[in-house]
């Protein structure tokens, strides 16, 4: 074979066969239950929304529900830790946004959750000085602020990978908890009490969004999060989410082939920044006080073991895996004291395992690209006939 020549072409057969066998492949290792998600995504969309619909009135009844083999009771309350574990999704939803679809490591996000916290606290508890607002307005006002601390910290550090920039989200997760306790007007560990709620009283007068009841908190946090996953999934399937799936598998590649990484990378940091505050909002008011003893670097490691757990671009995932840091030291209090300990052997051995998490992203950038392919290389149906016409002619005239 001469210089010249292209590699040998596989016969068509030989190339479907191989594909087969691909996906086969590709089945196995996809989960537990691979057939599941193949029945699931051969289903109508219509027939999609309504199995998704039963499973978001079975969320929201969680609380009137309390099942009596997953409550945390009577260690926890049910309906306060449902609170919690909502919360904590919303933050693996915003963390998954950096990680899961930019693949930027980063480790201080909690520094955004402070921001929000803090910013609820400080805008509607008795204790602060400052203006008074009403709760809800603190919600897009967190939401704006740690977006502006999102770029103000993406801009200069983006032109790291890696491990550089782990090290320098990890440097401003610590700036701002440090910040917290040195500043007389964030007032360290004595902190606001009496942060802000919601509005609405009940037949009895008494406000419906207190902190020892967890119902409306629950429930207005996941209609937040179901609204946060349908944005994220039309974001995803954007302009902006296909260049972060490039940024994430090959930057160069992507940079050569024109995506400015850059500009999307600093993005991502104020989008998952906005959902990170928008959580910490939602967790001061729930909670009703604010310090600086919540927001150490164990709460960070935390936030990003849920995303890994959960499946690490995967949106449904990183909401599973949120729930599921914030419920298991809920539902076992025994060993809550170990919780870093058995998240970490958790984390070897999903990275062993199932490197994908609990429910791993599927790339079907390639599915989609063979069969436009198959689509484009079939001739249309009156050429078909006619070749097939023109192919028994031959074969007669033979």
């Amino acid at each position: 074979m001469s210089t010249t020549d292209g590699p040998t072409l596989i016969p068509d057969s030989a190339a479907d066969q191989a594909i087969a066998d691909r996906e086969a492949k590709g089945r196995r290792r996809r989960g537990w239950f691979p057939g599941l998600g193949d029945k699931w995504n051969a289903l109508p969309r219509h027939v999609q929304w309504l199995w998704l619909m039963v499973v978001v009135v079975i969320a929201y009844l969680l609380p009137i529900l309390n099942p009596p083999f997953i409550t945390t009771e009577p260690g926890n309350n049910w309906q306060i830790a449902l609170a919690q574990m909502s919360v904590y999704a919303l933050v693996a939803v915003g963390l998954n946004v950096v990680v899961g679809y930019a693949g930027l490591l980063d480790l201080g996000y909690v520094a955004f959750f402070a921001v929000g916290s803090y910013t609820a606290a400080m805008f509607t508890s008795p204790d602060s000085p400052y203006l008074h607002i009403p709760y809800l307005w603190t919600l897009p006002l967190a939401m704006a602020i740690t977006m502006f601390f999102g770029v103000l910290l993406g801009v200069p550090t983006l032109r790291l990978r890696g491990d550089y920039l782990a090290i320098v989200t990890l440097g401003f997760g610590e700036i701002v908890r440090i910040l917290a306790t040195i500043i007389p007007a964030m007032k360290g560990q004595v902190g606001f009490q009496n942060v802000g709620r919601p509005p609405g009283t009940d037949a009895d007068g008494q406000p419906i969004f207190l902190n020892s009841n967890g119902t409306p908190w629950y429930w207005l946090t996941l209609t937040i999060i179901i609204i946060v996953l349908l944005l994220a999934g039309n974001l995803e399937r954007s302009r902006v989410g296909r260049a972060w799936i490039a940024i994430r598998e090959d930057e160069d590649a992507a940079e050569i082939m024109g995506v400015p990484t850059f500009k999307y990378k600093v993005w991502a940091f104020a989008i998952g920044a906005s959902v990170g505050g928008l959580s910490g909002a939602l967790f001061a008011g729930q909670v009703g006080f604010v310090n600086n003893q919540k927001f150490d670097i164990a709460t960070s490691i935390l936030f990003l073991a849920a995303v890994v757990l959960g499946g690490t671009g995967n949106k449904v995932g990183a909401v599973l895996g949120g729930a599921l840091v914030a419920y298991i030291p809920l539902r076992f209090t025994a060993i809550a004291e170990f919780k870093y300990l058995i998240f970490g052997v958790a984390l070897v051995l999903i990275m062993i395992f199932r490197s994908g998490g609990l429910l791993p992203a599927r790339q079907r950038l390639l599915a989609y690209g063979r069969l436009a392919y198959n689509k484009l290389k079939e001739p249309p149906t009156g050429r078909r006939a006619q070749v097939d016409t023109d192919g028994g002619k031959a074969a007669g005239d033979e």
